[in-house]
Parts: C-alpha cells; sequence; structure tokens
C-alpha cells in the first residue's frame, strides 16, 4: 500500500499550544507509516480553510490535517471561530473528495483545558490516515 501523504494546516494562534499539537501531529503520522509532506501556517483557525484550499487545489497530498486551538473569550467570538471554520474545513474535504480533517480543539475551553487536549492533533492525524486507507479500499486501491 502506498504511504498516504498528509498536508497539515497549523493555526499560529495561541501557538504555545499548537506547536504541541503540531509536534504530536508529526511523531503520530511518523508513527502511522504517514508522511507529512506539506505544512502551511496560517494567523488564526478561521484562516485555515483558506490554507486547506490552496492545498487541495495543487493537489500533492492524500488528506489534509487542520490544527488549531480556540479559546473562550469574554464574547461569544470563539464559538463563531470554530463553527465557521469546521464547516469550511468540511465543505472542502467534500468537494475535493479527500479527507480533511478536524484537530482544532474549542471553543468554550479555557487555557489549561486546551493544553489538556494537545492530543486532538493525534487523533486528527490518526482520522486522516484510517480514512485514506479505507477509502483506497472502497475504490479498490489498496
Amino acid at each position: 500500500m502506498d504511504k498516504v501523504k498528509l498536508g497539515m494546516v497549523v493555526s499560529e494562534f495561541n501557538r504555545d499550544i499548537t506547536y504541541m499539537m503540531e509536534i504530536l501531529a508529526r511523531e503520530h503520522a511518523e508513527f502511522l507509516g504517514a508522511e507529512i509532506v506539506e505544512v502551511i501556517r496560517v494567523p488564526g483557525a478561521f484562516d485555515i480553510p483558506i490554507a486547506v484550499k490552496k492545498m487541495l487545489e495543487k493537489g500533492n497530498v492524500d488528506a489534509i490535517v487542520a490544527i488549531g486551538c480556540v479559546i473562550e473569550g469574554e464574547t461569544e467570538h470563539d464559538e463563531v471561530v470554530a463553527q465557521h471554520a469546521a464547516r469550511k474545513i468540511m465543505d472542502l474535504s467534500i468537494e475535493y473528495g479527500k479527507p480533511v480533517t478536524l484537530g482544532i480543539s474549542g471553543p468554550g475551553m479555557g487555557r489549561i483545558a486546551a493544553q489538556e487536549r494537545v492530543d486532538y492533533a493525534k487523533r486528527a492525524v490518526e482520522a486522516a490516515v484510517k480514512l485514506v486507507r479505507r477509502l483506497r479500499e472502497y475504490e479498490g486501491k489498496a
């Protein structure tokens, strides 16, 4: 079976947390026998979809892992950011027929909860790799 080629789009907002998420994602991809071939860093989680779209248009990856961290503030801004980013990421996955997995923690969490959820990046990598492999099997390309 061909090695799964992953792209990764990482939010720089809350970089202390997304940096840890990025490291875990890289380690887990290697553990699963996948390869991260492209990385784009964007200012925030809301900016992830445009980078995902550019990466999908380029066509060099089998799947993309979106990594970000949306921490609760004093307004509902965190909910708007997370919901719209997640929705557009899902839309792009369907439009291009390639897995784009959600490794964005939040909304509705504080900094401590965010630190406890850095493993969301590993989960997103695992979902991307599994889905690529299962779709290959389904399409007879295993």
